[in-house]
């Protein structure tokens, strides 16, 4: 019998109300099954990028096809970056799970679109980078208030617990997505997006079924304004940093050319407009007051300076092993996207072994010294990186990343309630996009940061190894020369995607001058990574220096002492 009312009494929650003793745990199920396939999305693609080109019929490393290239790695996390603070704010006015829900549907359409790309060459590309785009508005209504919906309906007693699950779940799944796409970009690339479909129809019901809004709403105007020039001011600023890495005018990168400039001191501008804004209307989308309040600025420091140094950490991994270790042990370049994220998973294993536990812990004994202790683990895990051999031993490479993502573990969940427990209750939707803003602002400066630091380290050394490593192998010195003068930023993309560019740089006609078995040696597995392995572990000194850099600032940011805002609605009813 009390089974039977147990088992009613589950089902209640699923359909019912919100005060059902059940009902967190709904909340909670659905919000990390949300942020899981939101976050998988942003990285299914950064590894599957290949299969993407090929299924397409387009050459990724074409100078004209670059640009597609950015926008189909960049677009998802840009539009990501400047909406979720509007789609929070939203929440706070029109209702979190209201957006939440729609956002459930409108990813999953917009996955459907994407499975049935029909065009080939640009046009595919231009189709992908689109949807793309409508399914990041999907993602950011997921992001930007899911966090909101377990604040409300957890008690601040296991509010680090819940927030746990659901962030860490978010986090991992930019990982789980590395090792994914690698498996489904075997089968078919269609299936990268084929796959969110049944899980996203599932979850659409499930919310509309089962979530309710539990916390306090503030009805007031939207802020045209303000969001007209958030949005302009980021997407250019964050625009004009991924340009700048694209060779112009003679350098390796494009930091003089006038379009980036304007991008980068235009985005700037616009930006202050909209701070300046935001201080004189009656319902901001960007309450600035809150960051009078210590703990949520200092926990968004931190926060922001993680999210660049692990989204840096994602890349540089994935170019070291698709581009150097992989074809040195004997995978074909075909094979190396798959492996790739199979050899990675000892950093998913860290984060999700760490997450929930830190979580938990930081409800009884305060997040403040997990926080900090994680971000001081993931710089150990850097320096660890740092001495490391391009030619490494695998076993110590997964212990690095594994340690790398057991603090990213520990990191998380207590910042996240250090940040969401700071705010006053009706502003939590907010909160909750400002914070995701931080994250998804991280992940696309990192690509530009460690990307330039990355081609600054190749630019010294990467000519004279190209020149003399293609003339040892009887290419004409003219024509050797000519290849190492041209940008590096080519050579890392090819590294990136786990192409072997020698024998599209050299041309179908130099290759056929040269002997059979000096072509053979250029085009093969080893030639090129041993020579790029030198001159990457140069760049590769730089960016880890920085990522330590950002760690344990980041770590100190996380020990600022700050009040909480006391209002009193800060407590919803909780289940």
């Amino acid at each position: 019998m009390t089974e039977t009312l147990e088992r009613g009494g589950f089902r209640g929650a699923l359909s019912g109300g919100s005060d059902h003793p059940h009902y967190k745990w709904v909340a909670l199920s659905n919000t990390t099954l949300g942020m899981l396939i939101a976050t998988i999305n942003s990285s299914i693609v950064l590894i599957s990028l290949p299969a993407i080109f090929n299924g397409i019929h387009l050459d990724p490393l074409s100078p004209g096809n670059v640009s597609y290239l950015l926008w189909m790695l960049m677009g998802y996390m840009l539009v990501s970056a400047v909406l979720v603070v509007t789609l929070g704010r939203l929440g706070d006015m029109y209702g979190r799970v209201r957006i939440y829900n729609a956002g459930f549907a409108l990813f999953t359409v917009t996955s459907i679109a994407l499975s049935l790309d029909p065009f080939d060459g640009g046009g595919g590309a231009l189709w992908l980078i689109g949807w793309r785009v409508l399914q990041a508005v999907g993602g950011a209504m997921l992001m930007a208030n899911s966090a909101a919906i377990l604040t409300d309906a957890f008690p601040a007693a296991q509010r680090g617990m819940a927030l746990g699950v659901n962030i860490v779940a978010g986090i991992a799944g930019s990982f789980i997505g590395l090792v994914l796409g690698g498996l489904l970009a075997e089968w078919n690339w269609r299936a990268i997006f084929w796959v969110n479909v049944p899980i996203g129809i599932i979850g659409t019901v499930w919310a509309y079924r089962s979530l309710h809004d539990t916390g306090l709403r503030r009805p007031g105007r939207i802020d045209w304004w303000g969001n007209l020039t958030f949005a302009a001011g980021l997407t250019a600023l964050l625009a004009g940093i991924t340009y700048g890495i694209q060779p112009y005018g003679g350098h390796t990168q494009g930091w003089t050319n006038p379009w980036v400039l304007a991008g980068l001191f235009g985005g700037a501008a616009v930006l202050g407009l909209f701070a300046w804004i935001e201080t004189r209307v009656k319902d901001p989308m960007f309450p600035l007051g809150l960051f009078r309040i210590r703990a949520f600025a200092s926990g968004n420091i931190a926060g922001l300076l993680a999210s660049i140094a692990r989204g840096g950490l994602q890349f540089m991994l994935i170019i070291w092993l698709q581009g150097i270790w992989l074809p040195l042990h004997g995978y074909r370049y075909e094979e190396t996207p798959l492996w790739a994220g199979i050899y990675l998973l000892p950093l998913t294993v860290g984060f999700l072994a760490a997450g929930p536990v830190a979580g938990h812990l930081s409800d009884k004994y305060g997040p403040r010294l997990f926080a900090a202790g994680g971000l001081l683990v993931m710089a150990l895990s850097f320096g660890g990186l740092l001495i490391l051999p391009t030619d490494f031993s695998y076993w110590a490479f997964a212990a690095l990343v594994f340690l790398n993502g057991l603090g990213g573990g520990l990191f998380a969940a207590p910042n996240t309630s250090l940040v969401m427990s700071s705010v006053p209750a009706h502003l939590r939707g907010a909160a909750s996009g400002m914070r995701a803003t931080f994250q998804n602002a991280g992940m696309v400066l990192s690509i530009g940061v460690f990307f330039s630091l990355m081609v600054a380290g190749l630019s010294t050394s990467l000519p004279s190894t190209l020149d003399g490593g293609l003339t040892a192998q009887g290419v004409p010195a003219q024509a050797a020369h000519t290849i190492a003068g041209l940008p590096p930023v080519g050579t890392l993309f090819a590294a990136f995607l786990g192409y072997n560019p020698i024998a599209s740089l050299l041309g179908p006609h130099l290759l056929g001058q040269l002997p059979a078995a000096n072509a053979a040696t250029l085009t093969g597995r080893e030639f090129f990574p041993h020579l790029v392995s030198g001159p990457f572990h140069d760049g590769l000194v730089i960016v880890f220096w920085l990522a330590i850099g950002m760690s344990v600032v980041g770590a100190l940011a996380s020990l600022v002492k700050g009040g909480r805002a006391a209002h009193p609605e800060e407590e919803p009813a909780a289940g």
